[in-house]
């Protein structure tokens, strides 16, 4: 525990020091000694400056060790191999190849977790500074910068969740010295909805902008009104992973789902090239070697024919062989390395519709949906079994496929006790169903 808070304190530091200096290539007001900013200075009377300073470093900061998150999920989930001529954990460890447990200490557990963190620490300090701040702030301004605040948190505590799963998470962590418990699953994931239910009353109270300005990765959603669809898209998420299904349908309802619309509307993690930004690091040119990232060999066997998503790999000019492991297919679900990385989009709520209709026993509109997405994938009418159990099939294939490469196939079939379906490649290999609980939290 001791260790843990230490940390925490020294992350708190050096974050604050940086957030506070020219970040990630947005165009910042200056602030009197921006150099040597102090956490209490900022708690207690921030400037509007320091305010958005202290947004921009959050949003910033949300995208930090996003690629080993999508490593570790997405090699236990079977939707990609990590070949790397560094590191031979990601063919070895997170594929359960004869290593036994995997590592409380490495790269892949605490990187991840202490970068979350970081992120729900430096959210608590915006809704401490936006509360106490002499600024000219109306009431509703200081609660919609509260609903967004504490949306950004819970979507964070919810990565966390993602791969600690009935470890459970701590969610109280406002003050380093005294963080609350562990809760169980059940209750990390209650107290997720909770907080999104709170930022959504304070952005219903919140009026008709931010005081401050959001990044391009939440253009459409960047007043109260527009940014609470986004909030209720992640509730309705985090509804279906608790099995509320009427929670779903709620938030839903609230959201920016549009059925008829854009699958690619949403929030997005946004890259570029310029001084002090960082790139996609999930992207990697076809065809090169060394440090690689291959689609599942299944990924391809099990499409339907005539599925366009499967354009999200792309065939090499030759297979690739790693530890005992081949694939002859490049991820290429980005093109470029600033290409960029959706939080949440229309084609996911569409999906959670369907799983809404599905749990409902609502068959023909649980059909109608999930056809929305098969023609638009060029796929004909669903004509499978009518079945709960034969449409839940149907629903995680279209989900595979539709969110390929997204971080959602190893949860997926976690939370419908399928793992035992996903391919074994070789013998001693393994489907962790989570990672362990990191070693400076033991």
């Amino acid at each position: 525990m001791k260790k843990m808070i230490n940390l925490i304190k020294i992350q708190i530091w050096s974050l604050i020091i940086c957030l506070l200096v020219v970040i990630s290539s947005c165009e910042l007001d200056d602030i009197q000694d921006p150099n040597n900013p102090s956490i209490g200075s900022i708690e207690t009377n921030a400037t509007i400056s320091e305010l958005q300073n202290l947004l921009d470093g959050i949003q910033a900061a949300m995208r930090n060790e996003y690629g080993i998150y999508f490593d570790g999920v997405s090699v236990i989930g079977r939707e990609v191999y990590r070949f790397s001529g560094s590191d031979p954990r990601y063919t070895g460890e997170l594929m359960g190849a004869s290593s036994g447990i995997l590592d409380a200490g490495a790269f892949y557990t605490q990187n991840t977790y202490n970068a979350r963190y970081r992120v729900v620490k430096n959210c608590n300090i915006l809704i401490t500074a936006v509360k106490n701040t002499k600024a000219a702030l109306s009431d509703e301004q200081r609660k919609a910068l509260n609903g967004l605040a504490k949306t950004i948190k819970a979507h964070e505590l919810l990565m966390v969740f993602n791969q600690q799963f009935d470890n459970g998470i701590r969610v109280q962590v406002e003050d380093p010295d005294h963080l609350g418990p562990f809760l169980d699953k059940t209750a990390s994931l209650n107290a997720i909805a909770a907080l999104l239910d709170e930022a959504s009353a304070d952005l219903k109270s919140g009026g008709a902008a931010f005081a401050l300005k959001l990044g391009k990765g939440f253009i459409g959603f960047d007043n109260p009104t527009s940014f609470l669809k986004f909030n209720r898209a992640l509730s309705a998420r985090v509804n279906a992973y608790r099995e509320n299904w009427d929670g779903v349908n709620a938030s839903l309802l609230e959201s920016f789902i549009n059925e008829n619309g854009d699958f690619k509307s949403g929030v997005y993690y946004i890259f570029s090239k310029s001084g002090g930004d960082i790139l996609n690091e999930v992207f990697y040119p076809l065809n090169v070697s060394g440090e690689v990232r291959l689609a599942h060999p299944s990924y391809i066997a099990d499409a339907d024919a005539n599925d366009t998503r499967v354009n999200k790999a792309k065939k090499r000019n030759a297979a690739t062989t790693s530890n005992g492991l081949t694939s002859e297919y490049d991820f290429a679900l980005y093109a470029t390395n600033t290409d960029p990385i959706p939080l949440i989009r229309n084609e996911e709520l569409i999906l959670l519709e369907a799983e809404y209709y599905i749990q409902k026993g609502l068959t023909i509109e649980a059909v109608r949906t999930l056809n929305i997405i098969r023609n638009a994938s060029g796929l004909a009418d669903y004509s499978g079994a009518s079945d709960k159990d034969g449409l839940i099939r149907e629903l995680l294939k279209q989900r595979r496929y539709s969110l390929f490469g997204e971080g959602h196939r190893w949860i997926d079939m976690r939370r419908y006790n399928k793992l035992s379906e996903l391919p074994i490649d070789r013998a001693g290999d393994d489907v962790w169903i989570k990672f362990p609980k990191p070693a400076n939290e033991n």
